[in-house]
């Protein structure tokens, strides 16, 4: 207790005679406790950002309503053909949500639509795996094969056009393959006879499934299809391939 004043005095002498050193030392300590506060600021603003709370406590309806692809926002890698046009508006028509079903829109009507480079087009689009491409691929496909004068216009571009449906009846997934095994049969009832020779260029693919049993029993029924719109060429053709 003594000494106590001796160092109050020296104190004030410090400040009056020597003032830049006690400026050094009370300065040399502040950016420590600011360096401090900024951290903990940092650390408890990403805890509590949005973000981080999806990511450390998940939804529920995170499971029950998987993402979907927006055709129209920026995706992670390039996009597919199909993908790349539909989004360019290359495709006329659009995905309409209902509360029971989905259905197209079109810009005009289907059967004032070229073909050529549609139908090609919409072929393609039956080997994408994301909605909505897998929805208006297969549609789409289905409703242009059924405006007037379809035959007309789809016959001179089954050369291309094949290549294309085999190319998804190859598919390693399975919904894919169902996906143009039901385009083919949509293309037989409408070309009929002409797909007859084409036939050679799709059955091989359809063998390597039939071995599988879960599509048995749909590559049987659209085999007797072809056979039903193809008529006795296609018979005959089809027993020659042990079918």
């Amino acid at each position: 207790m003594q000494d106590e004043p001796y160092c109050i005095h020296l104190f004030f002498v410090d400040v009056l005679f020597f003032p830049g050193t006690y400026d050094q030392r009370t300065s040399s300590s502040r950016p420590v406790k600011q360096r401090t506060t900024v951290q903990q600021s940092k650390s408890s603003s990403s805890v509590s950002s949005p973000e981080s709370a999806k990511k450390l406590h998940p939804r529920p309806s995170d499971k029950l309503n998987p993402k979907t692809i927006n055709p129209f926002g920026e995706q992670s890698r390039a996009p597919s053909a199909f993908a790349a046009i539909y989004s360019k508006g290359g495709i006329p028509c659009r995905l309409v949500h209902g509360s029971v079903k989905h259905r197209l829109q079109w810009e005009c009507p289907p059967e004032n639509l070229p073909f050529d480079p549609l139908l090609i087009t919409l072929a393609e689009g039956l080997r994408e795996t994301k909605h909505p491409y897998t929805f208006v691929s297969k549609e789409g496909f289905r409703e242009l094969l059924l405006v007037k004068g379809a035959p007309e216009k789809a016959i001179p571009l089954l050369p291309r056009l094949i290549p294309v449906l085999k190319a998804a009846l190859v598919h390693s997934n399975d919904e894919v393959f169902e996906r143009g095994l039901c385009a083919l049969v949509q293309l037989s009832v409408i070309v009929g006879p002409s797909l007859n020779d084409h036939l050679k260029h799709l059955l091989t693919s359809l063998s390597k499934r039939l071995m599988d049993k879960k599509f048995k029993e749909p590559i049987t029924s659209a085999l007797q299809k072809l056979e039903q719109h193809g008529g006795s060429v296609s018979r005959t053709f089809l027993v020659k391939s042990h079918f």
